[in-house]
């Protein structure tokens, strides 16, 4: 087989040690400048790794599998060995797609792929179309979120290496389930990270939160790029992945006229042409900006979605009343600030934003833009774990507002994404946890995080410690929940608006511009329209009268009511409108209504 490796940091010679025997590699002549390359007789499983100028032998930047960790060898991987179960035709994001993002860690306490693909067949009854994964790329230890990973063609060990995510992508495929991985481009994490050494893959000329940038850029850049969207495919094509989320890409600092980003949607397109099968890309950026998934013809970078972050902070302000921080432009008028991105997306879009310090922002243009572009959340790992206990909302709220923040996630215009455990309404936190093998490291994280907290108001003890092995242990989820009556009463709720949203064709409705609120900000209720579907939430304490309108008077209607609507769906008892159009709401309860 062919070793080959990009170094043109060698100044002199590069060899390749192969179960510890040293081969001299040769440069290329070809033209592509930095490269060296060997012919050589390797197993799968043949441990690797590459010396520059006799310097220590380094794992290959482009492994596929670091069976040791990131400090050690790597090792060949036979990518055709795999024998597929599925003959898979891919599942493409649209109207009544439902994602679900889990952390193969905390999913399962063993934290394995294979542990956590015999839970599948729970997301796939209960009506979930796509599973994202976090980060699977190896890093430090055990135990992480995955965002300090390195090896980015690798997958993490402890998680059962490459053929283990094999077996969960078929399992998953074999239950209708496709998956999105989430990688992280705009970063690698500072422990077992040995590509400097290789090359200029990092860049002084721009700086992020993690130090110098990822080099897409600056000479050199070329073949960072390659190297970056070598990977992205991989995983689209040898672990027949059906699409990818994009870390804070409004990290990626790329001042070229062709940006890497137009350049990995493209290709990612070509890809699928090419597989026969629908392949995607979802962004997460804080940007608000609907150039992100504007088609690359209109001059767009052409991602196929993007999260939708002020929806969450909308919501999550209505739910809560917090303020601190980004919430405090959502939480000065949070049912306006909610009715704005259910009917315009971003709440941003121009506006003045308290927490930048300026205007930020670009509108939506609602006619052309299907809402499939966007995904609506309630809750995600960000959400959770950045807060200081890592609380889910099932920490703070009734089960009635549990069920409006579902109401509004998986009835709403924009693709639904549940947290793993919020259909359940589970009460383990999902806390920040590291496994740092660096001493140092360990300390500077530990301590960082609670100086952040710290300005907040935190005292240092209440501050999970991050390598506490105890912390990932509470943050795992407790399965038995979900057969207990207040939590197997939300599983219900989630159960019947997902196949709600399967059955009414106005729920998958891809028009943004035919979205219709309501809401009183004093009297706490909020109604949006979509199609001949009314979706009504009361968030007060106190029973509310909700003007729903549009109903056509004519005989007793169905549970007593007079008007010509229906209820499909309703938390707590309730009768359909009357000749009034008025829809009358228990405290903290939620209904949808068709108009008939």
């Amino acid at each position: 087989m062919l070793f080959e490796v990009w170094a043109p940091k060698a100044e002199e010679r590069v060899s390749l040690w192969l179960e510890g025997v040293e081969l001299p590699m040769e440069r290329d002549t070809g033209g592509l400048e930095g490269w060296w390359n060997v012919q050589a007789q390797a197993a799968a499983g043949a441990r690797y790794g590459f010396s520059l100028d006799g310097g220590p032998v380094l794992p290959d930047p482009r492994s596929r599998r670091q069976p040791e960790g990131p400090d050690g060898p790597s090792a060949v991987v036979d990518q055709d060995g795999h024998s597929w179960r599925c003959d898979w035709a891919g599942r493409p994001l649209t109207g009544d797609s439902v994602l679900y993002e889990l952390h193969i860690g905390t999913w399962t306490h063993a934290g394995t792929l294979d542990a956590a693909a015999d839970h599948l067949g729970e997301l796939a009854e209960l009506g979930i179309t796509h599973v994202e994964l976090m980060p699977l790329c190896p890093f430090p230890g055990v135990h992480g979120w995955g965002y300090e990973g390195v090896s980015p063609w690798a997958v993490h060990e402890p998680y059962g290496g490459p053929e283990a995510l094999k077996r969960f992508v078929d399992t998953a495929h074999g239950h209708g389930l496709g998956v999105v991985l989430d990688v992280v481009h705009n970063h690698l994490g500072p422990s077992g990270n040995y590509l400097p050494a290789f090359g200029p893959y990092f860049t002084e000329a721009h700086h992020t939160p993690w130090g110098a940038a990822v080099n897409l850029d600056a000479p050199g850049s070329d073949e960072v790029r390659a190297y970056l969207l070598g990977s992205a495919l991989a995983w689209l094509r040898d672990y027949r992945i059906d699409g990818l989320r994009l870390d804070a890409i409004h990290a990626l600092a790329d001042s070229r006229a062709l940006t890497f980003l137009e350049e990995m949607s493209s290709a990612v397109d070509e890809l699928s042409a090419e597989l026969d099968r629908p392949l995607f890309l979802i962004a997460e950026s804080d940007r608000c900006d609907p150039r992100t998934t504007r088609p690359r013809e209109e001059g767009g970078l052409g991602l196929h979605a993007q999260w939708n972050d002020d929806f969450h902070h909308a919501l999550h302000t209505a739910l809560t009343g917090e303020s601190h921080g980004y919430y405090a432009d959502f939480a000065r008028a949070p049912l306006a600030a909610l009715a704005k991105t259910l009917s315009r997306c971003f709440f941003h879009d121009g506006a003045y934003s308290t927490f930048r310090g300026r205007t930020h922002g670009r509108p939506v243009d609602v006619v052309r833009t299907p809402a499939h572009r966007f995904l609506g959340y309630a809750q995600t790992h960000d959400q959770i774990g950045n807060r200081a206990l890592g609380d889910r909302l099932s920490a703070m709220l009734s089960p009635g507002l549990l069920a409006c923040a579902a109401t509004l996630v998986l009835t709403g215009p924009f693709i639904p994404m549940l947290f793993m455990g919020e259909e359940w309404g589970a009460r383990t936190p999902w806390q920040f946890f590291t496994d740092h093998t660096d001493p140092d490291l360990a300390r500077a994280v530990r301590d960082g995080r609670r100086r952040e907290f710290a300005a907040h108001g935190w005292a240092a003890e209440e501050i999970p410690d991050p390598q506490d092995p105890a912390t990932r242990e509470r943050s795992c989820l407790d399965r038995a929940e979900r057969e207990r009556p207040g939590h197997a009463r939300l599983l219900a709720w989630h159960r019947e608006l997902i196949a709600l949203r399967r059955e009414q064709p106005d729920l998958a409705d891809p028009d943004l511009a035919a979205v219709r609120t309501a809401y009183d900000e004093q009297a706490r209720w909020l109604a949006f329209r979509r199609g001949d579907l009314r979706i009504a939430l009361n968030f007060a304490d106190v029973p509310a009268a909700i003007p729903l309108g549009g109903t056509r008077p004519r005989g007793a209607g169905e549970g007593g009511g007079n008007g010509g609507a229906r209820i499909l769906a309703a938390w707590e008892p309730v009768v359909p409108p009357g000749a009034d159009g008025v829809l009358r709401l228990p405290p903290q309860s939620c209904a949808v209504v068709a108009e008939t």
